[in-house]
């Protein structure tokens, strides 16, 4: 099992994973892949705000999205 600050720590790295999908999302090209890049940033802004519900004393919040 994982301790708490390794698992923010790992977090943390699938937070900034959210930055390539925004620019994923500024292609003019993407056609209906749009559709798929957008459900994949709402989930992660979903991950995001339960994990810092559930941990509230390290907030990873400030995605941007919310």
């Amino acid at each position: 099992m994982l301790d708490p600050q390794t698992l923010r720590e790992r977090f943390k790295i699938v937070q900034s994973k959210r930055e390539s999908l925004l620019r994923l999302l500024e292609q003019p090209d993407l056609g209906t892949l749009r559709i798929d890049v957008n459900q994949a940033l709402e989930e992660l802004d979903d991950l995001i705000d339960d994990f810092d519900r559930t941990f509230p004393e390290s907030p990873l919040s400030g995605n941007g999205g919310n």
